[in-house]
């Protein structure tokens, strides 16, 4: 994963980078505080006329498969001062976009043609109840007449950006 950096004193410090860094003084709390720039991005666009309770589900189906995908975008678990227990999630924002259909429909090309890491909900999957139907909806329109409404699309910083070209970003 990252480069890991360790003090004197044994004590290593993880960043959101990933990156893991000793501290000068064995001090757990003193965490390096330079700035994080990812080299990825993870973008989701949605299509600008979708009801809000829409935008919010297609987002959240979005980026639920990233990690499947790409473990590498997963952090470490997370933990409460208490003890408690959480799941991990992505270790970077997530920028959402809007654009209209056609907006969609280029970034999709572009998305592919590029290689990256694409997800796709389209209009179809809100008739739908379940994983199996959902699959079933995409797999019958070919890839040219999907009907999106949204993707995720994670890869290279540069070349996220060139496949968002045209799209706003979500106010």
């Amino acid at each position: 994963m990252g480069n890991t950096h360790e003090n004197a004193t044994g004590n290593t410090h993880e960043n959101a980078t990933g990156n893991t860094y000793g501290n000068a003084g064995g001090d757990e709390t003193a965490l390096v505080t330079a700035p994080v720039r990812f080299d990825t991005k993870i973008a989701v666009l949605l299509r600008d006329d979708l009801e809000t309770w829409q935008r919010l589900n297609v987002t959240a189906f979005l980026v639920s498969g990233l990690g499947t995908a790409a473990p590498e975008v997963i952090g470490e678990p997370y933990e409460d001062a208490d003890a408690t227990a959480y799941l991990p999630m992505l270790r970077q924002p997530v920028l959402v976009f809007e654009g209209a259909k056609e907006t969609l429909t280029a970034a999709h090309t572009k998305a592919l043609a590029r290689s990256l890491t694409v997800a796709v909900f389209t209009s179809d999957l809100f008739g739908t109840g379940n994983d199996r139907d959902n699959r079933a909806a995409v797999r019958a329109v070919g890839r040219d007449s999907l009907d999106l409404v949204g993707l995720a699309v994670y890869g290279p910083r540069n070349a996220v950006d060139k496949v968002l070209k045209g799209a706003r970003m979500h106010p």
